[in-house]
């Protein structure tokens, strides 16, 4: 018990993003075992997670359009994408919230999956090839071009050198572009579906329209629903002549919170992160937090 609660408590204490690279890692070391020790054909319970192309099988596993980015093909296939996901996510959890990440990486997972399975159902190039998509690529590329998006001119370091974000998410896109027609053409269309999600979404929102709203509440009443907390069928109403003010106190505070992030996010667009003052990064470090 006492390995189990250490364990538990490290992975509270991981943010979203490292969380779910967990979650990949461990989903792909009990799919290797179970294949192996149970001597099990390589695809056997990856084929009830996989989202297949075709529209009637998928109708009997909806489910797959979301569980294949949980499945990889191989070490390299998910070492390659946990390693993008975790640089990725640094940029992005400093500065977004976490609700932010969730809705852009699994919508961009589903992004991904619904242009592939339109692809092999749509265009005839692609109707002879017999195919399913795994990997979490889609929602990777839906984080990646998002942060390239909102901060095009913010610079990373690679290696020796230092390029902007948008270069990076150009790079990215024209590869997937490049080898469409190469092969593994349903991970590359996936990618794009993915990306372009990604770019609506950074665009929208620099706008001040936030496009996964609807798709966060509908996360929120599912959650509810698996409460383990139970509410009383009787409860007592009081009136609070105050409520209204502190409601009206609240959201003022909150907009001027989000005032001083979006100054913050302009001053980084404009000159870079290394431009910031140590109060506006631990500023923006805790915003992102919330």
């Amino acid at each position: 018990m006492g390995i189990t609660n250490d364990i538990r408590y490290k992975f509270s204490t991981l943010n979203i993003a490292e969380k779910i690279i967990v979650i990949n890692v461990a989903i792909f070391i009990i799919d290797t075992l179970l294949v192996f020790l149970l001597q099990l054909p390589g695809d056997y319970i990856m084929r009830w997670f996989e989202l297949p192309k075709s529209f009637n099988v998928f109708l009997l596993q909806p489910w797959s359009l979301v569980t294949y980015a949980f499945f990889h093909g191989g070490f390299m296939h998910i070492f390659w994408n946990m390693i993008l996901l975790y640089f990725s996510s640094r940029i992005f959890l400093n500065l977004l919230s976490k609700k932010y990440f969730l809705n852009v990486y699994f919508l961009g997972a589903i992004s991904g999956g619904i242009l592939f399975l339109l692809s092999y159902n749509i265009f005839p190039a692609f109707s002879g090839i017999n195919s399913s998509l795994i990997g979490a690529s889609a929602a990777i590329m839906a984080i990646l071009i998002f942060i390239c998006t909102y901060l095009p001119n913010q610079e990373v370091r690679i290696i020796f050198f230092n390029i902007k974000l948008w270069y990076i998410g150009a790079l990215f896109v024209l590869l997937d572009l490049i080898q469409l027609p190469l092969g593994n053409s349903g991970g590359h269309i996936a990618h794009l579906g993915g990306s372009l999600l990604g770019f609506v979404y950074a665009k929208k929102l620099q706008e001040g329209t936030d496009i996964g709203a609807g798709f966060s509440n509908l996360m929120s009443s599912v959650g509810n629903m698996f409460s383990k907390r139970k509410k009383s069928p009787l409860k007592t109403v009081h009136k609070n002549k105050q409520r209204p003010t502190a409601s009206r106190n609240n959201k003022a505070s909150g907009n001027e919170h989000q005032k001083q992030i979006d100054a913050i996010l302009d001053k980084i667009s404009k000159s870079g992160y290394e431009s910031l003052s140590k109060e506006e990064k631990d500023f923006l470090f805790k915003a992102g937090k919330e």
